[in-house]
């Protein structure tokens, strides 16, 4: 293993909400700014933020990559108090000028629930630096991040990595063994302190990580399920074990707490009472 240097300029906070989303950073990333925001205007309540996330967001889309789109809406007081059960999660899938979307957006109290239950990937979908629609309770979900992060995190990614490896060993392409590094890599730097970062060419500047990656990252670029840059079986399982057992290391050693604290629930409830009762 070695230290590559490869770094990402998106790799940031997310942007400051009230000001224009981050249309820079989302053409580096290769998405198609002008046709992601009619998407979110199909909504019926009021969106606390949208972002992307997946593979643009990890830093290795393909040309075909599907652009998956994350975020959280506000549902109306009589939603919740009514007989109907409320429409927590929304799912919609679509297709424009050939490429395919799918946007999925949680209403904020299940979202804040999700962040409490030492979620990873929403924590990432918080804080992608690609937004296309953003708020000032985006920024305060956003801030409330540091007091919820546990060494517990560590197991969300140990589990997330184990489940692409096994899809990896039943398909040998390149995206599942992508995602498995990147699953280990990220989950090695929160534990060491570095917070949540989910690029991976970000990450291999900063944890040891296999030779190959760049290469594998490079090849992945051509075709969402393809081979092309896939190391021997034999190698890359021996790298991803040693990984592993460094994310466990990690754990072991980092500073983070078992449990978050009650100071980010409490910030949590205010801030969804707070938004609820001012729609």
């Amino acid at each position: 293993m070695r230290e590559p240097t490869t770094t990402h300029p998106a790799a940031t906070s997310p942007a400051t909400p009230g000001r224009t989303p981050s249309e820079h950073r989302l053409r580096e990333a290769g998405l198609p700014v002008t046709d992601l925001a009619p998407v979110l205007a199909e909504e019926t309540d009021p969106l606390l933020f949208a972002t992307v996330s997946g593979a643009h967001l990890y830093g290795f889309p393909s040309r075909d990559s599907d652009i998956d789109l994350r975020g959280v809406h506000v549902l109306p007081v009589e939603a919740l108090i009514g007989l109907d059960e409320p429409d927590e999660t929304r799912t919609r899938m679509g297709e424009r000028d050939g490429v395919e979307m799918d946007l999925v957006t949680h209403d904020l109290r299940k979202f804040a629930r999700l962040m409490l239950r030492r979620n990873g990937y929403v924590l990432e979908q918080l804080l992608s630096p690609l937004v296309v629609h953003t708020t000032d309770a985006h920024r305060e979900l956003a801030s409330v991040v540091p007091g919820l992060l546990t060494s517990h995190h560590a197991h969300h990614y140990a589990g997330f990595a184990a489940t692409q490896w096994r899809l990896f060993e039943r398909t040998g392409e390149s995206k599942p063994l992508l995602y498995t590094f990147r699953a280990l890599l990220t989950g090695i730097h929160l534990m060491r302190g570095g917070g949540i970062e989910a690029h991976l060419p970000t990450l291999l500047g900063e944890v040891a990580a296999p030779a190959y990656l760049p290469d594998l990252i490079a090849a992945k670029a051509g075709a969402e399920h393809g081979r092309d840059g896939v190391p021997d079986r034999a190698l890359a399982e021996k790298d991803v074990t040693a990984l592993r057992t460094v994310l466990e290391d990690a754990r072991a050693a980092t500073a983070l707490p078992e449990e978050p604290g009650t100071a980010g629930r409490d910030a949590l409830h205010a801030l969804v009472v707070r938004t609820r009762l001012s729609l």
